[in-house]
């Protein structure tokens, strides 16, 4: 255990563990906390999903030590083919249209959560891990604030940061209040093997009762489905028996995977908007789904919790270096601005896509069928459209634009 704790992290999943590695990794004394020990969620039974990375989430991460954990189990995405149903305009986005390597990855997360575990498990002096454990109570001063786990335990740090996902226990004991809405959508998730290979090509098709996207997974033979479907039928879907709804797999892939086979279990997630009217309350800041959860329309969710990662890693260690509190309110004011206007770009983006394009309204598929086609035939625009899916463009923290933290 740490003689003294500088930042307690709150939810060691793939936000939090990312960010307590990258403290710890920069000499910041961090304690994380989790519900599960870090060994419990790897399973292919726990989750199911995998994560679009983009390419500067790559850069964190491998930053922080978790890429190469995954680098070899995960599946560079060369192109990107977008389309509405039946319809016959589209967008193609082609990675040698940048030549710049991939536009992202897919990795499977409970790869990513090996990476997490074997990293908590080596000697690090900057870094111890409580867990299982569960917080109960949050109380902070002028000089500290303090996280009260169930069994008794307490512990004070300058700083606390919430990465324990929608529900969170330190938001809620800081009275941070919650904006957002359920949408009356369920996403199925399951993974399938192809006889043909994916050639590292991620669809998303929109159909009428939400997006399908067909996610390309290592070895060429192996895809990641999440598939959004009214809420009502949903649960009639997942009932089905293997090959009923396998077949209801194949008629939206389409055949051009060939002969298709489930893997594992089929999950399913409700779906909804979550946004808090403050990242920040005194010692404690909020990141990832603590702070903002959006739909999985664009697989952007964990991208933008990585970026709030890379930006108070770089803050925190910057404000450490020069001896200042790391609760300063200007460092984590410089946080909040920082990355709220972003995150509330892709909350806003993302609700506009899916009720845009989760309709058969008539005049609405025109529209958007001819945006699709139009966006395809502009070079330019296509390519600015591309930098933004590889998490390119904007006020990059360092470690995302592979740069070292001095």
């Amino acid at each position: 255990m740490l003689d003294k704790i500088d930042v307690i992290v709150v939810g060691g999943g793939l936000v939090g563990g990312s960010l307590g590695l990258g403290l710890a990794r920069h000499g910041v004394r961090t304690l994380v906390i989790d519900r599960q020990h870090p060994r419990a969620s790897q399973s292919p039974t726990f989750d199911g999903r995998a994560s679009a990375i983009s390419a500067s989430g790559q850069k964190l991460l491998d930053a922080v030590g978790l890429w190469p954990h995954v680098t070899g189990r995960s599946q560079p995405i060369l192109d990107i083919r977008v389309s509405d149903g039946a319809s016959l305009l589209f967008l193609h986005y082609n990675h040698r249209d940048l030549g710049e390597g991939p536009l992202g990855y897919m990795v499977e997360n409970r790869h990513l959560r090996e990476g997490i575990a074997a990293e908590f498990e080596k000697h690090n002096t900057c870094l111890t891990v409580v867990a299982p454990a569960t917080v109960t109570g949050f109380q902070q001063t002028a000089d500290g604030a303090t996280v009260i786990l169930a069994n008794g335990r307490t512990f004070t740090a300058p700083l606390v940061i919430s990465a324990e996902g929608r529900a969170s226990i330190l938001r809620e004991a800081a009275n941070i209040a919650v904006t957002g809405w359920n949408y009356p959508q369920t996403a199925i998730v399951a993974t399938i093997a192809h006889q043909h290979s994916h050639e590292g090509i991620a669809h998303e098709r929109f159909l009428t009762p939400g997006p399908f996207a067909i996610l390309p997974l290592a070895g060429g033979h192996h895809s990641s489905l999440v598939w959004t479907e009214a809420e009502e039928r949903a649960a009639t879907y997942l009932s089905l028996p293997d090959a009923e709804f396998l077949a209801e797999i194949d008629e939206r892939v389409g055949g051009f995977l060939g002969a298709l086979r489930l893997v594992g279990p089929r999950f399913s997630y409700p779906l909804g908007l979550q946004f808090a009217s403050t990242y920040v309350n005194g010692r404690l800041a909020l990141i990832g789904d603590t702070a903002h959860a959006i739909h999985p329309i664009a697989g952007q969710g964990l991208n933008l919790g990585l970026r709030d990662v890379a930006a108070l890693i770089e803050i925190v260690v910057e404000a450490k270096g020069l001896g200042l509190d790391l609760a300063h309110p200007a460092g984590l004011g410089r946080y909040e601005r920082w990355r709220r206007a972003d995150n509330l770009l892709m909350a806003g983006v993302t609700d506009v896509l899916n009720r845009l394009f989760s309709n058969n309204i008539t005049p609405i598929r025109i529209a958007r069928d001819l945006g699709l086609g139009l966006v395809n035939r502009i070079p330019p625009l296509k390519r600015f459209f591309m930098r933004h899916a590889m998490g390119t463009v904007g006020d990059l923290p360092k470690l995302m634009r592979g740069e070292a933290l001095r």
